[in-house]
Order: C-alpha cells, then structure tokens, then sequence
C-alpha cells in the first residue's frame, strides 16, 4: 500500500469566528496554525487569506505574501497550496439581477491567479464548479479556467483539480482530451457541499470511476461527515484532507482545539486503517513535483 497524503486546509472563506474563537483570521494566525498542522502530519497546507478587520476571505497580494513569508521562515519543506477560488462569486442585485449586488466577489480570471505567478507555490488549487453556494452563484466559465490554466502552468506550478459535481469531472476529462489540463492530474473531490456531491460511498464510487488514467485523486467531506469520507476515501486509495476550512468540531458537540488537533485524529485514523502517512518528500514523488 502506498502512502497517503494528507492536505490541512487551514482556514477558507466561509467558516466564521463566531462559529469558533480560534478561527485564523490574520496572516500571523494563519501561518501559525498550518506550522502546527504540519508538524501534525500534514505534507500539504491548502491556504486562503482573510481580511483581518473583517475576517472575510480577501484576494490581496500583501496577506498571502506575508503569510507565506511567516511559515517558510520556520518550514521550508512542508508543500503550499494557494487557492485561487476567491473572485468566483455573483449574488444577483436585487432590484436588478444583471448587476452584481453586495458580497460579490466576480472578477477577471487574471486577477485570481496573480498571487499565484508572484509567489510560485508548488501546487494551486484551479476549482471547476459552477454551482449555488449560499447566497452567490459560483461561475468559473471554460474560458475562465482556461485562461488561469494556461497561467498556473506558465508559473510552474501545479494545479489541483477541485470537483464538487459530476459535471466537474466531465468537463475536466473534456479539458484534459483539449489539452487544457496535463495528465498526470491531481484531483480533490469535495463532497457534503449543499447542492453538491452528497458526501456518501456512492458519490465517491462513482467519481472515482471517472478519474482521468493516471490521475492522483482525494476526497474530503464537509462538517460531519469530515472523517467518515476520509475514511472511505482512504479505503478506496484515495488521499485525505481535513482542517478548519471543512470543519471545526473534533467530535460531536466539541470545538476542536485548532488544525493540529483535526491533522493529528486524521493521522490516528489512517493508521488504524492499516496506512502510512507520506511525508513532503514522499508527497512530491507521488505528485511529481
């Protein structure tokens, strides 16, 4: 059996600090929170920014750069993944539905990639939803993802493939046969979203079953359902992510403490499985980074 990667993801957009008063919200909180993932067990740290007055996610260069500056100057080794899903999303104006109303975030493609080219992490993530999420209508057009695809590659780095539906994957087996997307792929399928992929080992089998050759996949669930998709993605050689992105609860009832805590029930759990956690080196072998 191979090893199993396993992602943190940090913090997100959408979890908020007064569902937990350790929510990392400034670049220092950040950085400090995927350090301890990582020492953890976590080879990957999958990293937004938020506004620290707000604590809404932000797309400012000055946040990402100053967090990712914090944990190199303490870990050079462990694997970054910015994301580049902030500047995806449209709320229909209530008066006129044409026209973007508050807390829409729709921007042009160049600008959700630009911290990307700046920075050069390892890995990015390229998200192939469009989808209702809440109160906003998440858009990444073809030509959208085209034009940050061909700009992530350009950087260097490699895109993770976000799938949240089955028409995610169809049209990534469609950009993969156009040459868009390079095989070998990395995929992550997110499941448990509302009007998403049900968080269930039907969803799971299926997706798997659509997986581009040679691709190197994971899944992760939403909220409750965090572990028991990490288990069975685990069990059907998928590899595994958690953090206080997808939830914040240890067990029913109880906060978690911080990512580590999440990073290091993950690792317990793999391991009573019979797995082995792949370490950042490992990590970028079986990537091929």
């Amino acid at each position: 059996m191979s090893k199993t990667i396993l992602t943190c993801a940090v913090t997100g957009n959408l979890t908020s600090p007064d569902m937990h008063p350790g929510l990392p919200i400034t670049p220092k909180q950040i950085a400090e929170e995927g350090l301890a993932a990582a020492d953890a067990g976590a080879a990957i740290l999958h990293l937004h920014v938020r506004d620290p007055e707000t604590g809404k996610g932000s797309m400012k260069f000055e946040l990402y750069d100053e967090m990712v500056t914090r944990i190199r100057e303490k870990n050079s080794d462990v694997i970054l993944n910015l994301t580049t899903g902030e500047g995806g999303r449209f709320v229909p104006g209530k008066e006129n539905p044409r026209i973007a109303g508050e807390n829409s975030t729709l921007c042009r493609p160049e600008l959700r990639v630009s911290h990307v080219e700046k920075l050069k992490p390892e890995i990015c993530t390229l998200d192939l939803n469009t989808m209702w999420s809440g109160q906003a209508a998440v858009i990444n057009s073809p030509e959208n993802l085209k034009i940050m695809a061909d700009r992530i590659y350009a950087a260097g780095v490699k895109p993770e493939i976000e799938v949240f539906n089955s028409s995610d994957m169809h049209l990534l087996n469609h950009f993969i046969s156009e040459g868009v997307i390079k095989n070998p792929v990395m995929v992550q399928m997110v499941m448990g979203v509302r009007f998403g992929l049900p968080a269930n080992s039907e969803s799971m089998m299926y997706m798997k079953s659509q997986l581009p050759q040679d691709a190197v996949w994971a899944a992760f669930g939403i909220g409750r359902m965090e572990y028991p998709m990490l288990a069975q993605s685990f069990i059907m050689g998928g590899h595994v992510r958690v953090g206080m992105e997808d939830n914040l609860y240890i067990k029913k009832g109880e906060l978690c403490s911080g990512n580590a805590q999440l990073v290091s029930k993950a690792v317990h759990i793999v391991e009573e499985l019979g797995g082995n956690i792949a370490s950042t080196n490992e990590a970028r072998e079986i990537l091929g980074l």
